[in-house]
C-alpha cells in the first residue's frame, strides 16, 4: 500500500494512510500529527528546518529567514517568482516542493514503506471567479507535488475529504452540510452521507453543492494587526501636510503574511525614512522602522494571531509588543475583533447561503452541521455558520485533521485495490 492523503494547508498540514488499524493520521513533528506550513532557511546555508523548529529558531532571533502561509502563494502571481534565500535566489515552487518532499520522507520514516500514490487536498477555488486561474493552481500544485517524489497525484475537494471522515462513523443516512474554515479559504459542500453510501464506487451523485472563497484565518489576523497594532506603527498617522496621512501600503504588507519577507527589502526602510520626516507623528513610524530594521514581521504576526485566539477565553486580552519598544502593548477585546471580521463574517454567510442553494435542500431539511478547519473556532465565523442551517445538529470534526483521515480514506478507494 503505498498511497496517503495529503492535506498541504496554508497554516497547518497533514498526512494521513489506511492500514489495518484504519484510517490515521501519521506524527509529522514528534508526537504531532499537524505540521506548521513554515519554513526557516538559514542564512549561512545550512539545511531548512520545518514546522514547530522553524518558527522557534525565528522566535530565538537566529540569522535567516521564516517562511510561512507558503500555500496562499497558489493562485497568484507570486508562485511563478522567486525569492532571495541567504546568497542564492529560489523559486516559489521550488520552497513548496522542498516542503512536500519533508512531508513525504517524515511520513515514510513512520510507516516504514514508500509513498507514491497521493490524494491531494484542495479548496474548492483556489482564485474567486477565475476557472482558468484555478485550473492554473491545481496544474502548478500537481507539478509540485510530483517534483517532492511522488509518481501519482489525484485531487479531492477537502470538504468532501472532512464529509468522508464524518461519514465513517455514521450509522444512518444523513443529508450534512460540511463547513471547513481553515487559514486561507473558506469551503462548503452540502452530500448525502451513509453507511450504505461508503462502498458506493460513483460517489458524485452524492454530492450535492459545493462552494468556496479565498477567506480564512489568515485574513482575521490581517484584518485585526489593521485594527490593532498598524495604528500604533503609524497607519492613519498625520503628516504635515494637511490632509494627507502616512500611506497605507507597507502597514497592509506587514499585516498579511504571505507579504512580510517583502518588507525587509533595504529601499523599505528608506522610503519609510522619507515618510518620517515628513509624518507629524514621527514616533510611530520610528516603531514601524524598528520593525523593519530589525525583521520583526512575523513575529508581530505571531502575537497577533495569539491574541485572536486568546480571546477566545479572555476578554479582554494584551498584545505584547515590547519587542518594537519597552512597555508598548495594545489591550484588544472581543468586540475590536468582532468588528474587524464583521464583513469577512458575512461573506462566509452568503457562501454557506449561496451552497444551500444549489443544492436544492432547504435549510431547515439539513440534518447536521459539521465543522472542521481552525478558523472554524473563531466564535464570529462559527455563529455566521451555525446561523444558515439553525435546526441543524452541530457535529465538531476534528480541528486540523478531519480533511487529512479523509483524503486517506479516498487514497484507498482509488489507488487500494
Amino acid at each position: 500500500m503505498t498511497f496517503c492523503g495529503l492535506d498541504f494547508g496554508t497554516s497547518n498540514s497533514t498526512l494521513g494512510i489506511v492500514d489495518a488499524g484504519g484510517a490515521r493520521l501519521l506524527p509529522l513533528e514528534g508526537a504531532a500529527t499537524t505540521l506548521p506550513s513554515a519554513m526557516w532557511f538559514d542564512m549561512m546555508g545550512g539545511a531548512p528546518l520545518f514546522g514547530r523548529s522553524a518558527i522557534e529558531s525565528y522566535v530565538d532571533r537566529l540569522d535567516g529567514r521564516l517562511m510561512r502561509s507558503i500555500k496562499s502563494m497558489l493562485g497568484t502571481s507570486l508562485i511563478e517568482e522567486d525569492t532571495w534565500i541567504g546568497r542564492e535566489r529560489i523559486g516559489f515552487r521550488r520552497v513548496i516542493a522542498i516542503f512536500l518532499a519533508e512531508m513525504k520522507a517524515r511520513a515514510e520514516a513512520v510507516c516504514g514503506r514508500s509513498l507514491e500514490h497521493a490524494v491531494h487536498g484542495r479548496p474548492v477555488h483556489f482564485v474567486d471567479d477565475d476557472a482558468a486561474g484555478d485550473r492554473a493552481a491545481q496544474d502548478a500544485l500537481q507539478a509540485i507535488a510530483r517534483e517532492a517524489g511522488f509518481s501519482e497525484v489525484s485531487f479531492e475537494y477537502e470538504p468532501i475529504a472532512a464529509a468522508r471522515t464524518y461519514e465513517a462513523g455514521l450509522h444512518r443516512e444523513e443529508v450534512a452540510l460540511i463547513v471547513d474554515i481553515g487559514g486561507g479559504t473558506s469551503d462548503v459542500s452540502i452530500v448525502r452521507l451513509g453507511p450504505a453510501r461508503r462502498a458506493l464506487s460513483d460517489r458524485s451523485g452524492d454530492i450535492l453543492s459545493n462552494d468556496g472563497i479565498r477567506l480564512g484565518g489568515t485574513d482575521a489576523d490581517r484584518l485585526f494587526s489593521l485594527a490593532t497594532v498598524m495604528p500604533v506603527l503609524g497607519l492613519g498617522s498625520k503628516m504635515i501636510r494637511p490632509g494627507a496621512v502616512a500611506p497605507s501600503r507597507y502597514f497592509h504588507m506587514l499585516a498579511t503574511w504571505s507579504r512580510i519577507n517583502a518588507l525587509y527589502a533595504p529601499k523599505v526602510a528608506a522610503e519609510m525614512r522619507d515618510v518620517r520626516h515628513e509624518s507629524r507623528e514621527p514616533e510611530k513610524i520610528d516603531r514601524l522602522l524598528r520593525v523593519l530594521e530589525g525583521n520583526l514581521g512575523h513575529s508581530l504576526a505571531l502575537k497577533v494571531e495569539a491574541a485572536k485566539i486568546a480571546l477566545g477565553r479572555r476578554d479582554p486580552t494584551e498584545i505584547d509588543l515590547r519587542l518594537v519598544e519597552p512597555e508598548l502593548a495594545v489591550c484588544a477585546g472581543r468586540a475590536v475583533l468582532d468588528s474587524a471580521i464583521k464583513d469577512a463574517a458575512s461573506r462566509i454567510s452568503a457562501l454557506i447561503r449561496r451552497c444551500i442553494q444549489a443544492s436544492g435542500i432547504a435549510p431547515d431539511r439539513l440534518d447536521a452541521v459539521f465543522l472542521t478547519g481552525g478558523s472554524a473556532q473563531l466564535p464570529t465565523f462559527r455563529a455566521a455558520a451555525l446561523a444558515e442551517a439553525p435546526a441543524a445538529r452541530v457535529v465538531e470534526g476534528d480541528t486540523f485533521g478531519a480533511v487529512g483521515v479523509g483524503l486517506a480514506i479516498e487514497a484507498r478507494r482509488r489507488y487500494g485495490g
